[in-house]
C-alpha cells in the first residue's frame, strides 16, 4: 500500500532513511526544512504489513525514491507520471534503473555520477590563504548566478535568486565566493540539502579565464572546513576521474553511483 505521509509518520520515516544519512541527505534535509506538507514538497510511503519499506519525495518537480529492498516501482511511477510539468528523478542508481523504464516522458538529460562523502579533510587548512573567501550576501545573488551561467557546466542549471533566498531562509544551504584583486567574483562553492547530519557540496566553479589559480580550492577549503566543524558529513557528486582526483585529495571517498534524469 502506498499513501501520503504526514508528520505523524516522522518517526518511522527517520528510522528508514536515517540508517544511511549520506545516501539520504536530500530526503532528510528536505524533511527537516520543509516538513511533510508544503506548496513545493510531498512525501509518499509504501507499507508492507504496516511497516514502512520505501519512500518517495517530491521537491518542486524533482522526485527521489529510497528503499532498502524491492519497492512498488509501478506505484511510484504512477505518482510521478501524474505530474503534468517537466520532471526530474534522481537517486541511487539501483533504485532509479527499474523506475526509468516506466516514466512516459522524453528524456532531456540523463546523467550518472559518482557519489562521495567526506568526514574530515586530508590536510591542515592555511587560514591566511582564505582571507579573500567570503559568505555570499543577498546583494550578490544575481552576480553569483551570472558567474555560474558563464560556466558551461552550469549554463542551463536551475539556480535562481529565489533558490538562494530560500536556502538562506531555511538554512538548507550556503555559498562562499572569492574575488580577485580587481574585485571580480571569480569562483564560488555552495552547499545544499544541509540538515542536522550532513550537507551536499554543489556548484563549485570558476569563471572562464580564471581557472587553475587556486580560487575554487580556497572556496572549497573554507566551505568544507566550516561544515565539518559543525559536525556534518559532506557529500558530493562528480562524473569525471579528473574531478574525482581533486575531491579525493581534499578527503572525499566514493560510496556509490547516483543517477539524475531530467524529462521534457
Amino acid at each position: 500500500m502506498i499513501r501520503k505521509l504526514t508528520q505523524n509518520d516522522h518517526e518511522v520515516v527517520m528510522e528508514l532513511v536515517g540508517e544511511k544519512p549520506a545516501e539520504n541527505l536530500f530526503i532528510i534535509g528536505d524533511i527537516e526544512a520543509y516538513g511533510y506538507e508544503s506548496e513545493y514538497q510531498e512525501l509518499w510511503g509504501q507499507f508492507n504489513d504496516d511497516k514502512l519499506i520505501a519512500v518517495l519525495l517530491r521537491y518542486n518537480n524533482n522526485y527521489i525514491p529510497y528503499s532498502e529492498q524491492t519497492y512498488d516501482v509501478k506505484g511510484f511511477a504512477k505518482i510521478i507520471n501524474s505530474n503534468p510539468n517537466p520532471i526530474e528523478i534522481s537517486g541511487l542508481k539501483h533504485l532509479i534503473d527499474p523506475l526509468r523504464k516506466l516514466i512516459n516522458r522524453e528524456i532531456k538529460e540523463d546523467r550518472e555520477m559518482y557519489y562521495t562523502k567526506c568526514t574530515k579533510l586530508n590536510y591542515e587548512i592555511n587560514r591566511d590563504l582564505l582571507q579573500q573567501v567570503t559568505y555570499l550576501q543577498p546583494s550578490e545573488y544575481e552576480e553569483n548566478i551570472n558567474l555560474l551561467r558563464s560556466i558551461p557546466e552550469f549554463a542551463y542549471g536551475n539556480i535562481s535568486v529565489e533558490s538562494r533566498k530560500r536556502a538562506e531562509q531555511h538554512k538548507t544551504g550556503r555559498t562562499y565566493i572569492i574575488r580577485n584583486e580587481e574585485g571580480v567574483m571569480v569562483s564560488t562553492a555552495s552547499s545544499t540539502a544541509e540538515n542536522s547530519q550532513s550537507a551536499m557540496i554543489v556548484s563549485v566553479g570558476t569563471r572562464p579565464g580564471y581557472e587553475r589559480r587556486g580560487y575554487a580550492t580556497r572556496c572549497m577549503e573554507k566551505l568544507c572546513s566550516d561544515l565539518i566543524a559543525e559536525g556534518k558529513t559532506l557529500c558530493l557528486f562528480y562524473d569525471s576521474p579528473k574531478a574525482g582526483k581533486i575531491y579525493k585529495r581534499l578527503g572525499f571517498e566514493d560510496i556509490g553511483m547516483w543517477t539524475m534524469i531530467r524529462y521534457k
